[in-house]
């Protein structure tokens, strides 16, 4: 007889996963942060694989059904996670002065 069942333990790895994760992203520094999105988008494009491969291989409706969703999920984490670093970027970028129409130069 096991002293504890699987899902007991699945579960324990959950809450724990949980709790570094928080720890771990809310210690972040600002001038860390684009680099971690990056990362980041390349772990969740790794799950998109793997959502992938663990739906071909299930045969009932229902698995099919959460594995169709894992790989939505994914996806849509991936391509907002590279819009925000994106965004991220282009706030460290030089802006130009912005430069007067040709009317308003006539009259001044």
């Amino acid at each position: 007889m096991e002293v504890l069942n699987h899902t007991v333990i699945n579960l324990i790895i959950f809450v724990l996963a949980i709790y570094v994760g928080y720890h771990v992203v809310w210690n972040v520094t600002p001038a860390l942060h684009t680099p971690l999105m990056a990362v980041t988008n390349a772990i969740s494009a790794i799950v998109i694989v793997g959502a992938m491969l663990a739906t071909g291989l299930t045969l009932g409706g229902p698995g099919k059904l959460f594995g169709t969703l894992a790989v939505a999920l994914a996806a849509v984490n991936v391509f907002g996670g590279f819009l925000v670093t994106r965004r991220m970027l282009e706030m460290f970028r030089k802006k130009e002065p912005k430069k007067l129409p040709a009317a308003a130069k006539e009259n001044a």
